[in-house]
């Protein structure tokens, strides 16, 4: 039983939740290092959730016996042409979500692939020597970091969906 694909879902999504908890106790917590612990089990619980949705793509693909059933990205899974190869309601729900920028699934895989990216500095605007008196402004929008709250929807959006799916995909 230990052996199911369902397994490694269901242990993703309680790590994310371990790690959201901790994130909640840094939040609480006085010590110095409070920002690096939030930082950290944001990350942390991030990569949690990209698991489960890996561990979710797996179980479909075991279940429909989809080729490459144990591809070591969640995106492998998740495009129209892996759709078209082998139609399935749940992948095709998923597609859909992955398709639209402002959904969950969307936001989740953006976040996840931002943490593998070096960071970069501000964009600043040139100043004009001659102009001093007028003062260059940015309107870059600043990145905010992902909050508990979207992380934890995001996780509760997994667990929903993962049982979801698994109601169909019971053999009766």
């Amino acid at each position: 039983m230990a052996h199911e694909l369902y397994t490694r879902t269901n242990q993703k999504i309680f790590y994310a939740g371990l790690a959201l908890e901790s994130w909640r106790k840094a939040e609480q917590g006085q010590s110095m290092n409070a920002l690096a612990l939030i930082q950290a089990e944001r990350e942390a619980a991030l990569f949690h959730l990209y698991g489960a949705l890996l561990g979710l793509c797996h179980e479909i693909a075991g279940y429909y016996r989809l080729p490459d059933s144990a591809a070591p990205r969640a995106e492998s899974f998740l495009n129209q042409s892996v759709l078209s190869a082998a139609p399935s309601q749940e992948l095709g729900e998923l597609v859909e979500l992955v398709q639209s920028p402002e959904s969950w699934l969307a936001q989740l895989l953006k976040a996840y692939g931002e943490l593998f990216q070096p960071p970069q500095a501000g964009k600043k605007a040139k100043v004009d020597p001659s102009t001093p008196l007028i003062t260059a402004v940015s309107l870059d929008e600043e990145v905010v970091p992902l909050s508990r709250e979207i992380l934890e929807a995001w996780r509760q959006h997994l667990k929903v969906l993962a049982q979801r799916f698994r109601e169909t995909l019971n053999e009766w």
